[in-house]
């Protein structure tokens, strides 16, 4: 009999697996190191919210990136409204909204 029939899965205390735990959505787990700075104020954050520092760094970034998608769409909405617009005078104007727009400043 070969010994890949014969395995089951055991979990970390030698049992097996129920699959309770991992049902529906993969989560990846990543460590990340901040600057004490930053660290205080995501856990202000995180005592706001009543959250693990975890969940609160999660929050953060979907957040985040919502918010780089939101000015990417508001970039490209005044572009094309500004395309048809080729006043000379407006250009050095848009350059510098549309700097403001891209890096968040």
């Amino acid at each position: 009999m070969p010994q890949s029939e014969s395995r089951t899965k055991r979990g970390r205390r030698g049992g097996e697996k129920t699959g309770k735990n991992r049902q529906g959505k993969v989560e990846s787990r990543y460590t990340v190191g901040l600057a004490p700075s930053l660290a205080n104020q995501v856990q202000r954050y995180a005592q706001t919210v009543d959250a693990s520092m975890s969940k609160a760094i999660a929050a953060l970034v979907r957040l985040g990136l919502e918010s780089q998608e939101d000015r990417k769409r508001e970039f490209f909405r005044r572009l094309k409204e500004n395309l048809a617009n080729d006043d000379p005078s407006q250009q050095d104007r848009m350059v510098d909204d549309f700097r403001a727009l891209i890096l968040g400043r």
